[in-house]
């Protein structure tokens, strides 16, 4: 807990470092904590259990959902296996989110039961470093199978300065098809439309139920300022807190700076916690083994 709220970080990345690219490394560096990193990674590029389960207990984290990728011409590969051993440290708190790429993974249905019937609490899905649109038939089996197990869909919306990136296909106008397709598919997308399509990003989120926008990559101060042609706290109904750590200094501030927004304590649960407690196989601690 966290100044009395359940808190939530959805967007989390710790991987093996000697499958990412140098550009994933120096990003890490640039935006995080240099003594934070060295503490969770060590000398030998693995992240300890251990440590990271007692910083984010620090950070007053109930829940993290880590995430994997499969995006070999932007940022490598952080592979859905190297995140069991920090989930096993303490599943209360870890959850794992599978990844799959469409030009690597076939059958893709297959490879999406296989990465869900290990825990992953959602599907993350990055077209921008993956080099896909999300509205490719090639996905389609992976969006049956989440809505059959009634299980969200997080897509990266928002541009990205890593060497090799596609920015276009970030773009939300490339999820109309899919969300035409699936009505029943809870579609969250991360970043927040970052960049170029703020706007496009809120008006999915408002105008259609199982649409939401996740806040990683976005300092909190500035959700008025890039949400400015809407009501915020409309919009923060729809809202699900997540970090993009280690790409940030601390968890907790972003968090606060929310709680600082001038939002009603109702609308301040929901962001911190309760949207994705709502959403996220596994994260409601009244569900939780």
């Amino acid at each position: 807990m966290l100044d009395g709220h359940l808190l939530v970080d959805a967007h989390v990345h710790v991987p093996v470092l000697n499958g990412v690219a140098p550009a994933w490394a120096q990003w890490a560096r640039d935006f995080g904590d240099a003594e934070v990193l060295e503490r969770v990674w060590g000398t030998d590029g693995i992240p300890d259990p251990a440590v990271l389960d007692a910083l984010f207990e620090a950070e007053g984290v109930d829940v993290a959902l880590l995430l994997c990728e499969y995006s070999p011409k932007a940022t490598g590969y952080q592979r859905f296996e190297e995140l069991l051993p920090l989930v096993a440290q303490n599943p209360r708190r870890f959850r794992p989110v599978a990844n799959v790429n469409p030009h690597l993974h076939f059958p893709i249905a297959r490879e999406l039961e296989r990465q869900l019937d290990q825990g992953a609490a959602a599907l993350k899905l990055h077209p921008v470093h993956g080099g896909f649109r999300c509205d490719d038939a090639a996905l389609y089996p992976a969006y049956a199978v989440l809505v059959e197990r009634q299980v969200p869909l997080v897509v990266h919306c928002g541009t990205s300065s890593f060497p090799g990136s596609t920015n276009a296909y970030a773009d939300p106008v490339l999820l109309d098809a899919v969300i035409r397709d699936f009505p029943d598919l809870d579609i969250v997308l991360a970043h927040g439309g970052r960049g170029w399509w703020y706007d496009a990003a809120a008006f999915l989120a408002l105008s259609r139920d199982r649409v939401w926008i996740e806040l990683s990559g976005l300092p909190p101060k500035r959700l008025p300022d890039y949400y400015a042609r809407y009501d915020l706290p409309r919009l923060a109904r729809k809202m699900i807190f997540g970090t993009d750590w280690p790409g940030v200094p601390g968890i907790a501030a972003n968090a606060r700076a929310v709680a600082g927004l001038g939002l009603s304590d109702e609308l301040v649960a929901l962001v911190l916690g309760g949207n994705a407690a709502r959403l996220y196989a596994g994260v409601d601690p009244a569900t939780r083994a």
